[in-house]
């Protein structure tokens, strides 16, 4: 009876298992690739290029949650840059839009994440409709 019990319970487990996979939003920058991989409750849904960090001004790298949103959002630091749909998430670097298409898939920023604004806009509303708490921004090499 007990092994009954048993051979239940872990069916019951691995049936419910689907059921406890990530939810939310993760956004994989890879700086080796210029690119951002967007993964909806764990399933891969985006792939875009980027521009991170040149030269001295990089990227910094690990796992942030957002602190901080802002659609219309322009530099304080430089020159009052358009950074539209800006998604913070370490002090003051961003994943946010840029007018500087041409330049995506390259390194080319002062460290921030740089989108296609239509991608940026995106990105931007998933993480508006999924919440800060449920997003997870990961830069790696």
């Amino acid at each position: 009876m007990r092994y009954v019990f048993s051979v239940f319970a872990l069916l019951f487990f691995f049936a419910a298992a689907p059921a406890q996979a990530a939810t939310g939003i993760e956004a994989r920058v890879d700086l080796s690739e210029q690119s951002m991989q967007v993964y909806i409750n764990g399933s891969r849904r985006y792939t875009w290029s980027v521009s991170t960090g040149r030269g001295r001004y990089r990227t910094p790298t690990g796992s942030w949650r957002p602190t901080f949103l802002s659609k219309n959002h322009r530099s304080s630091r430089y020159n009052n840059a358009p950074m539209p749909f800006s998604v913070f998430f370490y002090r003051g670097y961003a994943v946010h839009g840029t007018d500087q298409i041409s330049r995506l898939g390259a390194p080319a920023s002062h460290g921030c994440v740089r989108l296609h604004p239509n991608n940026a806009s995106t990105f931007y509303d998933l993480v508006e409709r999924y919440g800060s708490s449920s997003t997870r921004i990961v830069v790696e090499e």
